[in-house]
């Protein structure tokens, strides 16, 4: 027999996410074929991973790869290809290196109708459409969100004119200026780190400060940790645009309101416009809500914000939700250019629904699928540690509650001292003098001696209400939890009033 360890050794089926999301980082990246199935290995030192997928039950839709030393190989992506995911590259800085996935039969009329589109006027339609969609959704969330409504009514306002934009140059002039009311609304936003991060944290990383950076003029190379999340999620949605683009047998880099760039998917572009604003509400909520952990940046010698492997990973695993969000949108586009209207209603049952299955599900009366943003992990406010509910961890709950009954310990004693609280101490002592008098000068029963209290009494109060116990006596309910539980003897003078509360008698 030979021995276990010169067997082949078969690798376990990863924990893909549930949206199907495997994101891959470090150096040395490989993904390569063996005996059919996709081996995958990345990683970073000591700390590698090493998948094995099969053709069957993978789960896998986007293997999404943020690093930029390795190798995949031809039969790898013919591999993904076959099983219907898609390939991915980003990188940190916000930028969409390669976008690879299924595409649609590639459609003349279509192509031909996308390229002439700019000079027969359906552009500058399709172009009013996504834009209006665009300042609908920002306007929305500054007057709800942000509860800015001056700057909202602004931007509902530069939307009316859109109507009456006859070209592309119009539009254009009219998301810029939407843009510049609308960051200018963000620029207070607070952002959060943990306690204990907040003194090694840059002070400018404590806003979402300019959506324009200083390094490029631009959005790109953030220098706060909010940018450049927005920057990366961005690029997770800019390549769903693109397979999405492709999907509908649309050339991605033919676009409408972004004019011709060598290396770039304009059309991605001008999809990504329509669904800014849900990407920015998940954002802001995201910011207002939990803390950012100072661990997860770094802060390059440029003055670059960069973002850790592991929240990149966290980012990647919303791909899903912004390729059902752009979907419609990539639809709509096509049907525009096929039918040669701008209308949705009049152009949705004249060209196929590749990505919503709209078509679909109206023949055979199935509702719409519902749909729900993707969700952060809680953080602890206090340390930056994962928690499960609340916003603290049960150990900086601990301390916070010390701390909290310190300084209520400080108030009590300074409030104990004035006037008016001695007063009523002194009163209250009154009060049991003159009680204890009339007890030494009244008749008292000779059976209801210590040992009786100790032994027929005592244990029989743990069935006596708390509260109870306190107004029996007059006394606060702090005193009578120690007199239920033997920690404290009352007086005498109570003990009768404790047998008649537990139901004890003379004869007994």
């Amino acid at each position: 027999m030979a021995a276990s360890h010169t067997l082949s050794q078969s690798f376990a089926i990863p924990q893909i996410s549930k949206l199907g999301v495997l994101t891959l980082y470090g150096y040395g990246i490989r993904v390569t074929m063996q005996v059919g199935h996709l081996q995958i290995e990345d990683g970073i030192g000591p700390e590698r991973r090493k998948l094995r997928l099969p053709r069957v039950n993978h789960r896998l839709k986007r293997l999404v790869c943020i690093g930029d030393d390795g190798f995949v190989t031809l039969s790898a992506l013919r591999w993904l290809s076959d099983v219907g995911a898609s390939f991915v590259m980003l990188d940190r800085l916000g930028k969409v290196r390669t976008v690879t996935g299924p595409v649609s039969r590639s459609e003349a009329r279509l192509r031909r109708a996308q390229a002439l589109a700019i000079g027969n006027g359906t552009a500058a339609r399709i172009g009013r459409e996504l834009i209006s969609s665009k300042l609908s959704g920002q306007e929305m969330l500054i007057r709800k969100k942000l509860k800015n409504f001056l700057t909202a009514d602004s931007i509902a306002e530069l939307r009316s004119r859109l109507a009456h934009a006859d070209d592309l140059n119009a539009i254009r002039r009219i998301e810029s200026r939407a843009a510049a009311e609308y960051w200018s609304a963000w620029r207070t936003v607070p952002v959060l780190f943990p306690r204990k991060d907040a003194r090694r944290t840059p002070t400018h990383w404590l806003s979402f400060g300019p959506r324009h950076s200083p390094l490029t003029g631009g959005p790109r190379l953030a220098v706060n940790p909010a940018n450049a999340l927005l920057n990366y999620t961005n690029a997770v949605a800019e390549s769903e645009c693109t397979l999405a683009a492709s999907a509908c047998g649309l050339d991605p880099g033919i676009g409408f309101l972004h004019t011709d760039t060598a290396n770039r998917d304009s059309l991605a572009l001008d999809l990504i416009e329509t669904i800014r604003p849900a990407i920015e509400a998940w954002l802001l909520d995201w910011l207002m809500s939990e803390p950012l952990r100072r661990s997860d940046f770094s802060e390059a010698p440029d003055g670059n914000c960069r973002i850790s492997s592991g929240l990149c990973l966290k980012l990647s695993e919303t791909a899903p939700t912004w390729a059902k969000l752009v979907a419609p949108w990539a639809e709509f586009v096509a049907h525009s250019l096929y039918a040669g209207c701008s209308s949705r209603a009049s152009s949705v049952g004249k060209f196929k629904t590749p990505l919503t299955q709209s078509r679909r599900r109206e023949v055979k009366g199935a509702p719409a699928p519902k749909f729900r943003m993707p969700k952060g992990e809680h953080v602890c406010h206090g340390c930056g540690a994962r928690t499960w509910q609340g916003q603290n961890c049960p150990k900086c709950g601990r301390e916070i509650s010390r701390e909290k009954l310190i300084e209520l310990a400080k108030v009590g004693r300074v409030i104990a001292q004035r006037p008016e609280s001695r007063k009523k101490r002194a009163d209250t002592l009154e009060r049991h003098r003159d009680a204890q008098r009339a007890w030494r000068l009244g008749s008292k029963p000779a059976w209801l001696t210590e040992n009786t209290y100790a032994e027929r009494i005592q244990h029989q109060l743990s069935s006596i209400t708390i509260s109870k116990l306190a107004s029996t006596l007059g006394v606060s309910e702090s005193y009578a939890a120690d007199i239920r539980a033997g920690r404290h003897r009352p007086h005498p003078r109570h003990w009768q009033a404790l047998a008649v509360l537990v139901g004890m008698s003379e004869d007994q």
